[in-house]
């Protein structure tokens, strides 16, 4: 039995955008594949996800477009990964902007802190979506990364004294 209807076939973009990314698995695993995180056993561990829903909901992304799955080399052994395909990557302005909404209109909880948004070609921490707050670049998946300090520290990925704010 499905959860609501199938908004597939309305008029609303709004409602048919829903219909695909409607289920919050959907943008989580889009925001891991489209920082290099696309193997199965990476969006399991990540995300905290069961095998069962991963499996399902990387199906269901392959068949909508989101994602496609491209083989490679485990020791001798062929699998499968996930890479975003243009859809998914369309989608990176719309995480930003989730992520800068959540930090201002929800309690942090203890050990949280501000995610930056790093784009590395001039390492400003951006605080727009679709345009770099410091240089202006549209921003592409491939030249950001997410510093997470529950995660990641800011020396982790970007180097020390080159974090720039806006």
């Amino acid at each position: 039995m499905a959860l609501r209807s199938d908004w597939s076939e309305e008029n609303c973009p709004i409602r048919r955008s829903l219909d695909v990314l409607g289920d919050p698995w959907v943008l989580l695993i889009v925001r891991d594949v489209l920082h290099g995180r696309g193997r199965f056993d990476s969006l399991r561990s990540n995300l905290g996800i069961s095998e069962a829903v991963l499996s399902r909901r990387l199906s269901a992304m392959v068949d909508a477009g989101l994602l496609a799955r491209v083989e490679y080399d485990n020791g001798g052994r062929t699998r499968q990964a996930y890479v975003a395909t243009e859809a998914a990557a369309e989608l990176l302005p719309i995480l930003q902007q989730l992520a800068l909404w959540g930090e201002r209109h929800t309690v942090t909880p203890e050990g949280g802190g501000h995610m930056a948004m790093v784009h590395r070609t001039c390492h400003t921490d951006t605080v727009q979506g679709e345009v770099c707050s410091g240089c202006g670049d549209t921003l592409r998946p491939e030249d950001m990364t997410w510093v997470k300090p529950w995660q990641d520290t800011v020396d982790d990925l970007v180097p020390a004294g080159y974090l720039k704010q806006p």
